[in-house]
Order: C-alpha cells, then sequence, then structure tokens
C-alpha cells in the first residue's frame, strides 16, 4: 500500500499509544532501512511529558469545578445542557465514576434536559444538535455499566434524525449534504458536524454507519482541497489543504477570504475535519489527511489559534489534542523543521495559563470563553487526550 503521508513528519508515538488507522507506519519505519532507528533524543522527548504535572492540573481544576456547580448539579446553567455536559465529559474523562457525587449530580441535572423525541435540550433551544450531541459524549463517558444504554439509543436517533441527507430532501450532490448545524442559521457547519461525529462514535457507531459516512462528505467539502471528494467552488481557490466553518449557504470562514475569494483555513476547524476524517475511517494514505497534517505542520502553534488568535483558543486546543491522539502522532514537525513533543509542550502551555483558583478562561470572550466553566471544561478534556493510551 502506498503511503503519501510524509513520514518525516510523524516521529514516534509515546510508549504504549495505539496507532489505530496509522498502523502502516509502524511496518513502514521497521522495514524501510533509509529510516533511521529510534534515538535516545526521541526516548527523552517522549519521556519528556510528566503525568504528575496533568494529574497536578486536573485537580486543581475539579477543584474549581466543584465550587461552580449549583446545588442542582449545573455548570454555567444560562447555557441549558451544553456547558454542564462538556464539563461532566471532562470529568469523568479525568478518572472520576458517575457515582462521584460531583458527577452524579450533573448526570441528574443532564437527565432533566431529556425529551420524548430522545433529544437532550433546553425547550427552547435553537442549538438541539449541538446540545444533545455533547450530551452524549457525558452520558457515553458515565455508561461503563450499561446504564445509559436507552438513553444513548434514542438520542444516536435524534441526532442522525437532524443531519442534513434524504429526509431534508437533500442530495449527496447538495453542498448541505452529510452535515449537522445548531438549527437556527439553516444550514450546517464543519464545527456541529465534528460534535455530530464525537457523539456517533460515542454511542458506538463505527466508521461505516452511514450517518458517519455521511458525515464525511460534508466534512471533506469543508477543506482547500480539490479533490474527487470537493468540486465546489471553494475547492481550488486557496488550496492550502486546511478547513473552514462551512461551504453551505454561500461558504463562510471565521477567519475571512482571501483576496480570490477563497475561504481562509484557520487552526480549529482543520483539527476538527482531520479528527473527523480519522473517525470516518481514512488512514495515512488518504491525500484528504495528507493535506491537512501538512498543514497542521505547517501551522504548528500553541500559544494562539491559527488564522484566529486568541479567538477560540481554548476549543483549538481540544480539537488539537483530539486530532493528534486520534492520528497516534506523538510528535509533530514544524514549518521551521523543528520537531515537537506536542502532548508534553501543550501540556506546559495550559500550566503556564492555569488561573490561581484552578481554572482557565480565555482573555478573548468569543464563543463564551470567557466562560471558566466552559473553558475548564475543554482544558480536562484536552489533557485526557495529552495523557496518551
Amino acid at each position: 500500500m502506498q503511503l503519501n503521508l510524509d513520514i518525516t513528519r510523524v516521529i514516534k508515538a509515546p510508549r504504549g499509544a495505539k496507532l489505530h488507522c496509522f498502523a502502516p507506519l509502524v511496518a513502514l519505519c521497521c522495514l524501510a532501512a533509509a529510516v533511521p532507528m529510534a534515538s535516545a533524543a526521541d526516548d527523552a522527548a517522549a519521556s519528556a511529558l510528566d503525568p504528575a504535572a496533568i494529574s497536578q492540573l486536573t485537580s486543581r481544576a475539579i477543584e474549581f469545578l466543584g465550587t461552580a456547580q449549583t446545588t442542582e448539579g449545573a455548570f454555567s446553567p444560562q447555557a441549558g445542557p451544553a456547558v454542564t455536559a462538556l464539563v461532566t465529559a471532562g470529568i469523568l474523562k479525568s478518572g472520576r465514576s458517575a457515582d462521584d457525587p460531583l458527577v452524579a449530580r450533573s448526570l441528574k441535572y443532564l437527565q432533566t434536559y431529556v425529551h420524548e423525541d430522545g433529544g437532550i435540550y433546553k425547550p427552547d433551544s435553537t442549538h438541539k444538535n449541538y446540545e444533545t450531541c455533547i450530551a452524549m459524549v457525558a452520558f457515553a463517558a458515565a455508561n461503563k455499566d450499561g446504564r445509559f444504554d436507552k438513553l444513548l439509543a434514542a438520542a444516536d436517533r435524534y441526532v442522525k434524525g437532524l443531519q442534513w441527507d434524504e429526509g431534508e430532501d437533500q442530495a449527496p450532490s447538495n453542498e448541505n449534504y452529510g452535515g449537522a448545524g445548531y438549527g437556527s442559521k439553516k444550514r450546517p457547519d464543519l464545527s456541529n458536524t465534528s460534535f455530530l461525529l464525537d457523539a456517533l462514535r460515542a454511542a458506538g457507531n463505527g466508521p461505516n454507519d452511514p450517518a458517519v459516512q455521511k458525515a464525511l462528505i460534508f466534512v471533506s467539502r469543508c477543506q482547500n482541497l480539490e479533490s474527487e471528494h470537493n468540486t465546489t467552488k471553494f475547492a481550488a481557490k486557496n488550496p492550502d489543504g486546511g478547513f473552514y466553518y462551512t461551504v453551505a449557504a454561500g461558504g463562510a470562514s471565521m477567519a475571512g477570504e482571501t483576496p480570490e475569494g477563497g475561504l481562509r483555513s484557520y487552526g480549529s476547524m482543520t483539527y476538527s475535519g482531520l479528527k473527523s476524517m480519522i473517525f470516518a475511517g481514512l488512514g495515512p494514505e488518504d491525500p484528504r489527511v495528507k493535506a491537512a497534517f501538512d498543514w497542521c505542520s505547517k501551522h504548528y502553534d500553541l500559544t494562539s489559534n491559527p488564522g484566529m488568535g486568541e479567538a477560540g483558543l481554548f476549543y483549538y486546543y481540544h480539537t488539537f489534542a483530539k486530532a493528534l491522539d486520534a492520528m497516534g502522532v506523538g510528535e509533530i514537525k514544524a514549518a521551521d523543521g523543528s520537531e515537537h513533543d506536542w502532548r508534553a509542550e501543550l501540556v506546559a502551555e495550559l500550566a503556564k495559563r492555569q488561573q490561581a483558583n484552578g481554572a482557565w478562561v480565555n482573555t478573548s470572550d468569543r464563543w463564551m470563553e470567557g466562560d471558566p466553566n466552559l473553558v475548564t471544561g475543554y482544558v480536562l478534556l484536552t489533557l485526557n487526550y495529552c495523557r496518551g493510551k
């Protein structure tokens, strides 16, 4: 099998990491004489991550969240179930059980938003897909004993029903096809489609599930890459391999447009797109994966959301870590040729940004990142991916 991914950009993952669909790279590295054996420097980089540092950051964060939770079990209840679900997922993935009092209160609170149609949302919500998908991830993380099987099955049917497909009279050739949106904008976007794929995966759907493959069609059309999978008007205008917010309804990028009328790629959406392609079963030989990873390598940055600055920085950290963890990549080579142990460097960056009370908050409040509960939830999820497998 031919591998189109530049293996000089993929250094060995930390010990014990599972490479999933990138397993062919391991075999290639073992068989190709031109590829050097792991050096002492590689070993030093792989051991640079201090698990104790992650535990300390996590403990302080959960201590903060314990003071921020309402008596009903909510975090930022004005946001409905979304922030509570994201925080709860972060706490669960940090090692707390579903019966931990902090978690149990939140799960009980989230259950008050479960509707007969299977959705998990505020009654007057215009963000039903977003809220339900995040809640599904939280309930799945708490479902080790099967207590939420029925809830998850109903929610799974619900979000699949919201997906833009034949049920909404959308043909596969339509730019909306396969995507998911908030609902209020009357069109899908890559962020919500990424949350949909997270939820489908959490509910047990594999890469070959029809809803997952439909989502991949939409994701591919949000990439700045002209191919048989993307023949949209934007595909060739800015062919850098990165991703933008949506191809639907005339297209949009939160990073703006190029002088040629293309849609600028930016960090959080590019990592969302890359992660989504991996979850949908694409491997390193796929040109879409290679182009996306090349963009990530060229724009490696932990001080800002590339293309967006401080805006959406912690959402970016979350998608950055989730995508690279899904790929099984331990190190990444930047545009200047420097090699980076992204896990160790990200943990160090997050440590610098943690506040005295244990929370994180963005200096930019765009996309609700002025809310320390939301941002601390993002960081807990991010730290989980930094632990490796």
